[in-house]
């Protein structure tokens, strides 16, 4: 397996134009080129607001197996462009088989609330150790065990809502004392609770937009070993939502997004004008937050981590992919049960 982790191109000034010029991708703004990278160089594109693609460049990447992703000036997802579809038949048969048994979609949601659990639980005993409050480590430490007392009771929950129960329950435990990992700067960035549809504040702008990056790299994992991003066992199934991939961000939700988020925050490698307040109490990252975000997120990801299932390290922008292909694995039938990424 190649470790070599190819660069994904992000277009976030607006009115931006992508054009084919030979093997490159040329990007120009108001007519003036302000970038050309070699096709080669690029394995995915990740287009920000008011940004377009000549129909050449669109075809090529799409015969190529090069996807075009567009979100909007938030990170919310808009639309993906892909190819035609390449995976193996027989393993889309397999997770449509799995989904359809009651008891196989339980032992794929099980461990996939088990990492999510396990992984939230190390961030906030990892907090605890670093910490320098006396005051602040027995809260994490307290919210850490009730924790690992939800873990206790999953082998138990015997129907996909009680497994889903116990997923809302610890994350509700673990955002509840989520402030407390915030360091620096706790006026600007005070979080009292998680706030989506809006964000709210500034911290809960800056995690939706780690999310919705998470997010497509995670679809983009489970198409790359040919499973329906949008059919998944723990997130319910609705027209457009890629429930599979956000089974698989539960896993990394809180090891690549949040820590990421309270590093940037407790750093102050983000300020707060960074962000923009829009009509009706929302908070959104701007142009200039963006990209101080996306070249973190982008350096996070070239970190490597060792995976339990390896022998060596791997990027941590690989894990998703690595995931993917367990639990392909696992739909074959070449591994008796999934196995989620655990953090250490």
């Amino acid at each position: 397996m190649s470790r070599e982790l190819l660069n994904t191109l992000f277009v976030q000034t607006p009115r931006s134009f992508l054009r084919l010029d030979g093997d490159t991708i040329k990007v120009e703004v108001g007519g003036e080129k302000r970038l050309q990278v070699p096709l080669l160089h690029i394995t995915a594109l990740i287009l920000f607001g008011d940004v377009t693609v000549s129909s050449a460049l669109m075809m090529r990447c799409a015969r190529e197996d090069r996807e075009i992703t567009f979100l909007d000036f938030s990170g919310r997802f808009r639309c993906r462009v892909v190819g035609p579809a390449s995976g193996n038949v027989l393993l889309r048969k397999a997770q449509f088989d799995a989904h359809a048994c009651v008891d196989r979609t339980l032992a794929i949601a099980r461990p996939i609330v088990a990492g999510m659990i396990k992984n939230t639980r190390q961030t906030l005993l990892r907090a605890g150790r670093e910490t320098n409050d006396p005051m602040r480590a027995p809260i994490l430490y307290a919210q850490a065990e009730q924790l690992a007392a939800l873990l206790v009771s999953l082998p138990a929950a015997a129907t996909i809502d009680a497994v889903r129960g116990l997923e809302g329950q610890a994350a509700a435990c673990y955002f509840s004392v989520f402030g407390e990992m915030i360091v620096r700067r706790k006026v600007d960035f005070a979080f009292a609770l998680r706030s989506r549809r809006p964000p709210r504040d500034r911290m809960n702008a800056l995690l939706s937009f780690l999310y919705a990056l998470l997010t497509t790299d995670c679809a983009a994992a489970v198409e790359g070993v040919g499973l329906d991003p949008q059919f998944g066992y723990l997130h319910t199934i609705r027209p457009g939502r890629p429930a599979l991939a956000l089974d698989l961000v539960e896993e990394f939700r809180s090891y690549l997004a949040d820590r990421l988020a309270l590093t940037l925050v407790n750093r102050k490698q983000i300020d707060p004008d960074h962000f923009d307040e829009r009509p009706g109490g929302s908070v959104m990252l701007n142009e200039k937050g963006r990209k101080v975000v996306l070249a973190a997120y982008q350096e996070r990801k070239k970190e490597e981590v060792a995976h339990p299932l390896l022998q060596s390290k791997s990027p941590l922008g690989l894990l998703p992919h690595l995931q993917a292909r367990i639990l392909a694995r696992h739909l074959r039938g070449d591994l008796p049960c999934y196995l989620p990424f655990i953090s250490r």
